[in-house]
Formats: structure tokens, C-alpha cells, sequence
């Protein structure tokens, strides 16, 4: 067996499906699925979702009507409505679960509390950070990496639609190349948007390694939690 406590950030964008926003209630029956092989192998997993299906605080800013910091704050919310989704979707599948928010709203979820979440994952339960890190200028990205810091996780799995990092987007440049592995230093200094800067050097800083992979090849999680890193690509 390989790793045995494991973060995995989920974009929000990919719950919308083909619609391209909201969320796709069969996208979460599949992920449910995906979860449940983990925690059946005994991983212990937490789990960091973006809020992009619904809203990404940049996008609500661009104009000047929202300001950046309400943005963020609507972009965090958005979190936490994913959150609850993925929640229902774990639980529908015989899965015990914990949704911890950095933001207080104790009628949704228990607020974000370090030792209470490590005891959910050390009695099997998977736990789900929303609300990013409850401050505006910090992606889900950033949020994932610190929760993971916290919680002690011994790696990051980034479940994305591609399978790694190229050198260019694949799907628009025929010529991209894939990297098996790639430094910290490298994504930073040549500007690869696999995450965003804070998070990457925040990785770098406590030696976190991050798995990039497609989060629609079925069993993709539990193998490379496995050691088969086949299809994916290792940020270390």
C-alpha cells in the first residue's frame, strides 16, 4: 500500500459537466465512487473542491461593480454549495462524512477545526475543507495545500481533465509534451499553470508532493496512491 492520507482537490468547474456550470449530479455519483475505493483501501482522504461552476471571484470582479474581496467571499460560498453536493454524494454511498468550513455557519458544517479534522480521518471518515482559507486572495488551490500541511497528508492529488502538466495545453497543441516529473522551481520559473504560485511555493517549502491526473480515467485515484504513476504527473 502506498500513501496513507491523501488530499485531493477537485476543480468546480469539473462538477458542470458538458453544461458548463452548476453541478452535474452524475459527475458526483462518479466521484462518490471513486472516493469510496479509497477509503474501502483503507486511505484516509479529505477533500478540497473549487467553487468555479458557480462563481470565481476574479471573474465577478473584473469589472469594478464587485470588488475583489466580495468576490472572493462569493467564491468561497460557492465552496461550500459544492461542498454540501459532494457531501450528500459521499454519504449516498454508505461513506461517513464531515464537511469543515472556514467560515463559521454552524447550520451547514462544523467550522474548520486542525485536531477535530484529524480525528474524523483517523476514524475513517473523509473530510471536506470548503470556504477555501476563509480569506479573500487565496485560491482553493492555496486552500488545498494548506489544509493538506495541516492535516499532515503525505501528498496532493490535483484531479483535473488532463492527465499532467505539458509543456502547452494538449488539447490545443498536438506537439505538447508531458512531464513524468517536474520540480517546483521549474513550474514557478517557467509560469506552468498547474496551481497557482502560493500554493506551489507553499509545497515547495514543506516538501508536499503534488499529483496531477485525470480525475475521468476510472480507478486512476487508488492506482497511483498505489505507486502505478502511469497516468499522471508529479510536482516534487
Amino acid at each position: 500500500m502506498g500513501k496513507k492520507r491523501v488530499l485531493v482537490k477537485f476543480s468546480g468547474e469539473a462538477l458542470a459537466g458538458d453544461a458548463g456550470h452548476g453541478i452535474d449530479t452524475q459527475i458526483l455519483k462518479y466521484i462518490s465512487s471513486e472516493i469510496k475505493s479509497l477509503v474501502d483501501a483503507g486511505i484516509e482522504i479529505a477533500i478540497v473542491i473549487g467553487g468555479g461552476n458557480i462563481i470565481r471571484g476574479v471573474t465577478a470582479a473584473h469589472d469594478g461593480i464587485i470588488k475583489r474581496t466580495s468576490g472572493d467571499y462569493m467564491g468561497m460560498l460557492a465552496t461550500v454549495i459544492n461542498g454540501v453536493a459532494m457531501q450528500e454524494a459521499c454519504e449516498h454511498v454508505g461513506l461517513q462524512v464531515r464537511m469543515q468550513t472556514a467560515i463559521k455557519m454552524e447550520q451547514i458544517a462544523e467550522p474548520y477545526i486542525n485536531r477535530k479534522a484529524i480525528r474524523h480521518l483517523e476514524k475513517g471518515r473523509v473530510v471536506i475543507f470548503s470556504a477555501g482559507t476563509g480569506n479573500p486572495f487565496f485560491t482553493t488551490d492555496t486552500a488545498a495545500t494548506l489544509r493538506a500541511v495541516e492535516i499532515g497528508a503525505e501528498v496532493i492529488i490535483k484531479a483535473t481533465k488532463v492527465d499532467g502538466v505539458y509543456n502547452k495545453d494538449p488539447n490545443i497543441y498536438n506537439d505538447a509534451v508531458k512531464f513524468d516529473t517536474i520540480t517546483y522551481d521549474q513550474i514557478l520559473s517557467e509560469h506552468i499553470k498547474v496551481m497557482d504560485d502560493t500554493s506551489i511555493a507553499l509545497a515547495k517549502d514543506n516538501k508536499l508532493p503534488i499529483i496531477i491526473c485525470d480525475m475521468f480515467k476510472p480507478n486512476n485515484l487508488l492506482d497511483i496512491i498505489n505507486g502505478n504513476t502511469d497516468n499522471c504527473s508529479i510536482v516534487q
